[in-house]
């Protein structure tokens, strides 16, 4: 299997996060209205006919690979129409509880504003202790039907090493670990989880696949890297991005301010030139529901 391109953001030494990081990586279709009631008159009075159950929101996910393992979604079909799905990773490990105590934001309002005035849906992967540390935060972005949310693991440890340094879930945790985070969610009141799984750093291998099997989650991966990690200068994460883009394509950028300073000007540039060049800003459900070439992303073997 080839080396994952990306690096989480870590709490390591600052020229291993620099070099790695520098070279990575913050809808499901509405319910149906609830049909109004009918009135129906007779001699002995009104009666009203019961309302029509709403239709469940069908999350679209991949088929389990070869004996149930977890399946990898990378982009969507090239062929389905112009469309891309921008995604933002919420990381927070559980060491850094005390640099966000002394004020260090791990979170990015602006850049979730700046998504929601340009109209743009997107794909949040958040960690659980992202949602613990913001639980508002959480809330308002789960709130939102512009939005979905998406686990990235409860404390941003890898699932399979070495994964650039990144300390490792305890072997045959794993499901348990991205279960711990959708209850982090459910406890902030987060709406529109959806069952997608990104994991840390991008590493995984056959074995966590095939642990993770039984949690029933699609894990995302990604095919244009933004560069937004530790970037100051948003021009070459909007270069980057425009020049890589293609129909289909999943974005990873980051929705970490203290990480991530450059991600919200440099979507202000992504955003109008991609829809200058006909791309419509979709989630990644919508790539999912809009699949048309299941050959695109096989099953891992």
């Amino acid at each position: 299997m080839s080396r994952p391109r990306t690096l989480p953001l870590l709490t390591i030494t600052p020229t291993l996060l620099a070099l790695a990081l520098g070279a990575t990586s913050c809808g499901g279709s509405s319910s149906a209205k609830e049909a109004p009631a009918t009135a129906s008159s007779s001699a002995g009075g009104t009666a009203s006919a019961p309302s029509a159950k709403p239709t469940p929101r069908v999350i679209p996910t991949l088929p389990p690979g070869p004996g149930g393992t977890t399946p990898v979604f990378s982009h969507g079909s090239r062929r389905a129409g112009k469309r891309v799905a921008l995604t933002f990773d919420a990381d927070m490990t559980a060491d850094q509880g005390p640099r966000a105590a002394r004020g260090e934001r791990f979170d990015n309002p602006a850049l979730i504003a700046t998504l929601r005035a340009l109209k743009v849906p997107a794909t949040v992967f958040m960690t659980g202790r992202w949602a613990e540390q913001y639980p508002a935060e959480a809330k308002s972005i789960g709130a939102d039907p512009q939005f979905e949310v998406a686990n990235h693991s409860y404390s941003h440890h890898a699932f399979a090493s070495p994964c650039y340094g990144l300390p490792a879930v305890p072997r045959g945790g794993a499901r348990a670990d991205v279960e711990k985070a959708f209850a982090a969610f459910r406890k902030a009141g987060v709406e529109h989880t959806v069952p997608y799984f990104r994991f840390p750093g991008g590493c995984h291998n056959p074995a966590v696949l095939k642990e993770l099997g039984p949690a029933k989650v699609t894990a995302v991966q990604w095919d244009v890297v933004s560069g937004d990690a530790f970037a100051k200068d948003p021009g070459p994460v909007a270069a980057e991005v425009l020049d890589k883009v293609r129909p289909g394509s999943v974005v990873v950028m980051h929705c970490t301010r203290s990480a991530a300073p450059a991600t919200e000007a440099a979507v202000k540039r992504i955003v109008p030139r991609l829809r200058a060049k006909g791309y419509e800003f979709v989630k990644v459900s919508d790539l999912l529901r809009g699949r048309t070439a299941p050959d695109e992303n096989p099953a891992p073997r």
